[in-house]
């Protein structure tokens, strides 16, 4: 069992025979009544966000998670596609429950795929990721006011971010995963 004072971010727990991972947290003691914590948790099967308060010390179970390196095939509009790099078995995903780590993921990368009692359910992506830009307009000297500004562009996974008007296609961007944020020039 795992009380409210064990939430870890990334944690899984069982509520009411449902999955979720908690995405964030805060211990809330109020001058009057008793403590509680207030979550932010993702539905395991579908991805669904929401929002739910628990008393302090309530108990849930603990959920048995473990991640295997597998190598992404692709994705077919339905499915992502994965292979076990050591017994070269393959498995399919829904692309809906993993497209957020998509964007970020090439054909052929190694990824952690999170299994929850035994089945896959989530990537665990680094935090960021160096991509390759492969569309964007030239951005033009006195294009804003300030010096700054920024110009939309596509990565070659297909994602499109913000980059700086010095951003070219070509270039490699070091991009933050949880928030799709460009980072730096890689």
């Amino acid at each position: 069992m795992i009380t409210t004072n064990q939430f870890k971010n990334g944690n899984h727990i069982d509520v009411e025979g449902v999955i979720f991972k908690i995405l964030e947290f805060q211990h809330v003691k109020p001058g009057k009544g008793g403590a509680f914590v207030r979550t932010k948790l993702r539905r395991a099967s579908d991805g669904n966000v929401i929002d739910r308060t628990f008393r302090a010390g309530e108990k849930f179970r603990a959920v048995r998670t473990e991640a295997r390196k597998m190598q992404f095939l692709y994705a077919d509009g339905t499915d992502a596609h994965f292979m076990d790099t050591s017994s070269y078995e393959q498995m399919a995903i829904p692309e809906t429950t993993v497209a957020d780590a998509l964007r970020w993921t090439k054909a052929s990368d190694e990824v952690d795929v999170l299994f929850i009692d035994g089945q896959p359910s989530d990537l665990q992506i680094a935090s960021s990721v160096e991509l390759e830009v492969t569309e964007t307009e030239p951005g033009l000297r006195g294009d804003t006011a300030s010096g700054g500004g920024n110009k939309p562009a596509t990565l070659e996974t297909g994602a499109t971010i913000q980059v700086p008007l010095f951003v070219n296609v070509g270039d490699r961007v070091k991009v933050q995963t949880s928030s799709g944020d460009y980072m730096s020039r890689a």
